[in-house]
């Protein structure tokens, strides 16, 4: 396991229902075996009132982002024809994560919880100009929008991880950040399809009111959120507004447990996004229409989905560093699998990439909640988010210009061996053993 900072155990801080199941007059050997049992934690998490407003703000949200995000682009081409035009949808929501660090800092500057807040209530104002678009002229508006969503989307996940660290126990960050995975997932199965019905029966404005809706509810939400949230920082001036958002840089790169996870997270998601690139080669190759694609998406996420459930005791098992390098292995072997010519093997292997794929995330993120000092958590937040999913957006540029060159099945046996060689030896191994 990662060597500890000197820094105020978040075991101390509020959600109080969580302290006595860490009483001292527990055995350890009671605390391990009620860790090694997924429902416990997950019961533990969703009894909390907080947890359950924090989880239900996700699930809301979630399910409206994950509508819009698909509608853009089938609005788009609908507008335009053009394939680019719609491709740079993803793009413009993605761009913002290269300049995460910069937008970290204002997690580090304010209040977490109205930071929350007013994001969600400025997410759901900026949502209404959409009604403008009825032409290809108007495009420029849904870009815009996109782009501004997709940074107030970087400064939300900032915020939103140093608030969970600050208020979760330690011992349970696995198993939240799970169930968060669990429900993002969940709703990427479910938002789309009701996301294209209704854009198909009354257009994508309407799309928008229901994702501006879902912002607001979740404003409401985390408004009811009960922490206690310490001073943040006084402003500083522009010099200082540097040095304090490269803070987090330094922090992470320094730190021997946190930089390697990190890494091996950026790593496996460049070549994530190869892989993405050769779906629709996969479905032709096995004699399928292009819509076979939704299919290994919907197991992707299934198996998506169950990794979320068991990853807090699997975390407190083997660890950060472990439990990633065996998700980095499962999905190498996935990946390969792809390349043979079988529907059941495709299926199997959309499953094993959602379960393997997760876990270094899940396990990077968790790792940084727990290492960080609160001060520089928003900043530190944003910079891994920035080093883990920057990678996926070059892959999957990357691997749309080799599935032209080169055959998929070789594309797909080089990604999942170059992931074996490169990543797992990068991840390294935990210093310590595992939390009980």
């Amino acid at each position: 396991m990662t060597e500890q900072t000197e820094h105020t155990p978040r075991s101390s801080r509020p959600w109080r229902s969580w302290r006595s199941w860490r009483s001292p007059r527990t055995s350890r050997a009671a605390r391990t075996s009620r860790a090694a049992r997924p429902a416990w934690a997950v019961v533990r998490v969703l009894r909390d009132r907080n947890a359950g407003l924090y989880l239900s703000g996700v699930v809301v949200s979630g399910f409206g982002s994950s509508a819009m995000w698909l509608v853009a682009g089938i609005w788009v081409k609908d507008l335009t024809g053009s394939d680019g035009l719609a491709a740079l949808c993803v793009f413009a929501l993605w761009a913002p994560t290269l300049i995460g660090p910069v937008l970290g800092t204002l997690a580090d500057r304010t209040r977490r919880r109205p930071l929350l807040v007013w994001t969600n209530l400025g997410l759901a104002a900026l949502l209404l100009p959409l009604f403008a678009v009825d032409s290809a002229g108007t495009l420029w508006i849904l870009f815009a929008v996109l782009l501004v969503h997709g940074a107030a989307g970087v400064v939300h996940d900032a915020a939103e991880a140093a608030l969970v660290a600050t208020a979760v126990d330690t011992q349970l960050l696995g198993d939240f950040n799970g169930l968060r995975m669990t429900a993002n997932e969940g709703m990427k199965l479910i938002a789309p399809l009701a996301g294209a019905g209704l854009y198909a029966a009354y257009g994508g404005a309407r799309v928008a009111l229901l994702d501006a809706l879902t912002f607001a509810l979740a404003a409401g939400l985390y408004t009811l959120l009960r922490v206690h949230e310490p001073p943040p920082r006084p402003s500083e001036d522009a010099a200082g507004w540097r040095a304090g958002t490269a803070e987090g840089a330094r922090y992470l790169w320094g730190h021997p447990a946190l930089r390697p996870l990190v890494l091996a997270g950026g790593t496996t998601m460049l070549f994530a996004g190869v892989n993405g690139a050769t779906v629709y080669a996969v479905a032709e190759g096995l004699g399928h229409s292009p819509a076979y694609v939704g299919l290994l998406y919907v197991a992707q996420g299934a198996g998506s989905v169950a990794v979320g459930l068991v990853s807090g005791p699997l975390l407190r098992r083997l660890g950060e560093h472990r439990f990633a390098r065996y998700g980095i292995a499962l999905t190498a072997v996935a990946v390969t699998a792809r390349a043979l010519p079988y529907d059941a093997v495709a299926l199997g292997s959309a499953v094993g990439v959602g379960v393997g794929l997760p876990c270094v995330l899940i396990a990077a993120l968790t790792a940084v909640q727990r290492e960080t000092p609160d001060a520089l958590l928003g900043r530190t937040a944003a910079t891994a988010n920035t080093l883990l999913f920057a990678p996926n957006a070059v892959g999957l540029a990357l691997g749309a210009g080799l599935v032209e060159l080169v055959p998929y099945q070789g594309l797909l046996v080089g990604a999942g061996v170059a992931r074996l060689v490169t990543v797992l030896p990068g991840c390294g191994w935990p210093r310590s053993s595992p939390r009980p």
